[in-house]
């Protein structure tokens, strides 16, 4: 008697494999929370609009075991069943619904939030000395809303949420509204542009937020009014950065503009999400040390947040590109050129284990720093083959013709054929799909 092989469990990505949900594609959440702060207790309603792509039985979102679901509703109906285990909401509808049948899902959640245990350390939802943040990258969104967390599931955003009058509430989109009763403000933000779901994020603390000069596009800063003067300081520069990528990478992509957060607590790195970065109070000392990583989450807003990797192993679609837009930076305010920072970090690589392959590094090295930095001469040898006019050109074009959209390696390499005079393949093969490291200077 021969047993046959057990049938494996279909994976949307290999790199989170517990991540994301088949059969329907989620277009817009409506979230209305209530959060309270000294207890960390979060509560409230998801309204998630949907559209089957097959005919429809059973299907799961995702969601952490510290939320308990209290009530889900199905285009106004009770299902059949439905249950949380492993990090997901299971749930049977009594009758099946035909593809392409419109889904409105309701679900009343509540409990206390904490970040999800990864391969990266903790993600999600987290409690700072007096207040919150989500850092959702990659797979945080679920730590505080039920969702498809996966980057190539976009859709549009409500966020409201009301917590206790003394603290500022920042998440994404435009704030539409701000109510106060008794002890009690309401904070309404509408994030109309197709966004990740770990891209979605809530910054609560004792903030003041102040408008800066954006060049054409509207920043403001949200901080502890302790660390005002360190911000001038520090922060300066960033309109000048502003207008310097929109010169290279093409019209910002949000019609809301951007916000700085700075938390009253430290953080070991900076955070990006949709129309946000995030910062530690160790970020903001007032020397100047952080101007590197301003330039890197801000060009995220191009890079990773609007033109998403589709999976994670093309993260250097991300990655590489922001980092390059550091050296960019660099060249284009009087510090080191981008040559000289390929170099430098060429130098370095070369003296670093050679064993990842930059178009698949795998979910353990997804976030290396040999990512970023192969990423960054990936496009510093792609640049000196195209020259300035086509590669500058090349990344404009991408940023339009993908703008809220999900990606591949392979679309990037293909619109760069279009600005090549000859076959890019001698190129991409050593830097994007060997092991190797290639000689900076071979043409």
């Amino acid at each position: 008697m021969t047993r046959g092989r057990k049938k494996s469990t279909p994976v949307i990505d290999p790199y989170l494999p517990a991540s994301g949900n088949f059969g329907y594609r989620a277009s817009r959440y409506e979230l209305d929370l209530e959060y309270k702060v000294a207890i960390n207790r979060l509560s409230g309603t998801a309204t998630i609009t949907a559209v089957t792509l097959a005919a429809l039985h059973t299907f799961t979102l995702d969601i952490t075991d510290a939320l308990a679901v209290t009530k889900v509703t199905v285009n106004g109906a009770r299902p059949q069943q439905f249950h949380t285990s492993s990090g997901k909401l299971h749930i049977a509808l009594r009758d099946a619904l035909p593809a392409g049948a419109a889904m409105t899902i309701v679900v009343r959640y509540g409990g206390a939030p904490r970040p999800i245990r990864s391969l990266w350390g903790d993600v999600g939802f987290e409690e700072l000395t007096d207040g919150a943040l989500v850092a959702g990258q990659p797979n945080g969104a679920q730590s505080w809303f039920p969702c498809d967390d996966h980057p190539s599931a976009k859709a549009s955003f409500r966020i409201q949420i009301a917590t206790e009058t003394p603290y500022h509430v920042i998440a994404n989109g435009e704030l539409v509204s701000r109510r106060a009763r008794a002890a009690m403000t309401t904070w309404t933000y509408e994030l109309p542009e197709p966004t990740s779901t770990y891209l979605v994020t809530l910054q609560i603390g004792r903030y003041e937020r102040r408008r800066m000069a954006g060049n054409g596009v509207s920043i403001h800063a949200v901080l502890p009014d302790r660390l005002r003067e360190n911000f001038e300081h520090d922060f300066a520069r960033q309109p000048q950065m502003m207008k310097l990528f929109v010169k290279l990478f093409g019209a910002y992509p949000l019609d809301e503009g951007y916000t700085v957060v700075v938390t009253d607590d430290d953080l070991e790195i900076p955070l990006e999400a949709q129309g946000i970065s995030i910062f530690g109070a160790n970020h903001c000392d007032g020397r100047g040390r952080a101007e590197r990583l301003i330039a890197h989450e801000l060009a995220h807003q191009w890079f990773g947040n609007s033109v998403t990797a589709k999976r994670w192993r093309h993260i250097w679609l991300h990655e590489g590109f922001a980092c390059y837009a550091e050296w960019l930076w660099s060249e284009n305010s009087g510090g080191r050129s981008a040559d000289e920072w390929a170099h430098h970090y060429h130098q370095r690589l070369a003296n670093s284990p050679r064993d990842l392959v930059l178009a698949d590094p795998g979910p353990r090295d997804m976030f290396d720093d040999r990512v970023y930095k192969r990423g960054a001469l990936t496009l510093h040898v792609l640049r000196r083959r195209l020259g300035d006019a086509d590669f500058f050109a090349l990344l404009q074009d991408w940023t339009a013709r993908y703008r809220h959209s999900s990606v591949v390696t392979d679309d990037f390499t293909g619109l760069a054929s279009h600005y090549a005079n000859e076959s890019l393949r001698s190129l991409w093969e050593p830097w994007l799909y060997s092991t190797g490291l290639p000689d900076l200077e071979s043409p």
